[in-house]
């Protein structure tokens, strides 16, 4: 029996729909509050029904549920779902304080479903590169890690999104969206962020852009950037560095799919043969019924068919609840780094 699924939120979620439809869930319920998407939605997948309230999915026969709803409000329906015994997929923020994330922490734990993260990013194909670069020791001991998430925008797209108080990128702290870059961070580390001091990019537009450094429990220093600013790199907004006591790993500040390219560089002084490496590796591709799917897509299909393998057969959620709390409030920290002069604030450990 294939997994039936219901999407919550159907911009981002009917994306997804499509994606849980072709690595082999029914989408079997549709809700969000807008009439338009709705409509649309109901052109694009006409066998599943349709509705305006979130609430109605509880009734549904359901084995999953993705949240694709408002960046800040993902818990409260998470915690509603876990406790109907309903597997949750959750997007973007897993919570927007300590209460919240101790609160969703505890009903994954007493749920007899499961909470996922939907974070693509920890496998998109310059991350699956360089964590196999990580997990087979080419780097040493990691020291350093840097990740953007970026996006070039005119000015006047920037504004009508973060300053319009109806869009939940009006009402979040600049720091608030910080998962994209932070879940990366802690999948290839295995760390737990520790202490966090965030930073206006540009004091003149001080809502667009924060660089934040994390302190993280390995010792090493994390260096995230996200927000508005311009030259985004071509790999779906995401750039990744890693420094180890042996080497370097990072990918492409490239054009097109060269923008998913790693470099992986070794100092003659860490090789047997006593030779520099430097070298350039590009991802294998990621096959859906027999055929490439595009670059920027192969995150998403990852996720889905991990979150697909912890539904049916209970293997471990990609981004089990824990790192997805522990991402989000280093957002909830570096928001309060910012109103008391960048200095560094500890991340609740949970």
């Amino acid at each position: 029996m294939r997994i039936r699924v219901g999407v919550i939120g159907l911009g981002m979620g009917l994306h997804l729909a499509h994606w849980c439809r072709r690595v082999g869930m029914d989408v079997v319920a549709l809700c969000d509050r807008d009439p338009e998407r709705r409509a649309a939605a109901a052109a694009d997948l006409p066998d599943a029904d349709l509705t305006d309230r979130w609430e109605d999915l509880l009734e549904r026969p359901l084995d999953a549920v993705v949240l694709a709803n408002d960046f800040d409000a993902h818990a409260p329906l998470a915690v509603a779902f876990l406790d109907r015994g309903v597997h949750v997929l959750s997007e973007s923020a897993a919570c927007t304080d300590e209460a919240e994330g101790r609160e969703l922490i505890a009903a994954a734990e007493r749920s007899t479903a499961t909470y996922s993260f939907a974070e693509n990013y920890v496998v998109h194909p310059h991350a699956r590169l360089i964590r196999a670069a990580v997990d087979a020791g080419e780097l040493g001991r990691i020291s350093l890690i840097e990740a953007d998430y970026l996006h070039a925008m005119a000015p006047g797209t920037v504004a009508s999104l973060i300053g319009d108080p109806n869009h939940w990128r009006g009402r979040i702290a600049p720091t608030a969206y910080c998962t994209h870059t932070l879940s990366p961070v802690l999948a290839l580390t295995g760390a737990r962020p520790v202490e966090v001091a965030a930073f206006t990019v540009d004091e003149q537009d001080p809502r667009s852009a924060v660089v934040m450094t994390v302190r993280l429990s390995t010792g090493a220093l994390a260096v995230t950037r996200h927000g508005f600013l311009q030259g985004e790199p071509d790999s779906h907004w995401s750039w990744l560095s890693v420094r180890g006591t042996h080497g370097l790993a990072e990918s492409l500040r490239a054009p097109g799919d060269r923008a998913y390219a790693v470099r992986v560089r070794n100092e003659g002084w860490t090789t047997p043969d006593g030779a520099v490496r430097d070298e350039e590796r590009d991802p294998p591709h990621v096959l859906v019924d027999g055929s490439p799917v595009e670059r920027r897509a192969e995150g998403t299909v990852l996720l889905l068919r991990a979150f697909r393998d912890t539904v049916e057969r209970g293997a471990p959620p990609l981004v089990p609840v824990r790192d997805a709390v522990a991402a989000s409030l280093v957002g909830v920290a570096g928001a309060r780094s910012l109103a008391e002069g960048s200095r560094p604030v500890p991340v609740p450990q949970l």
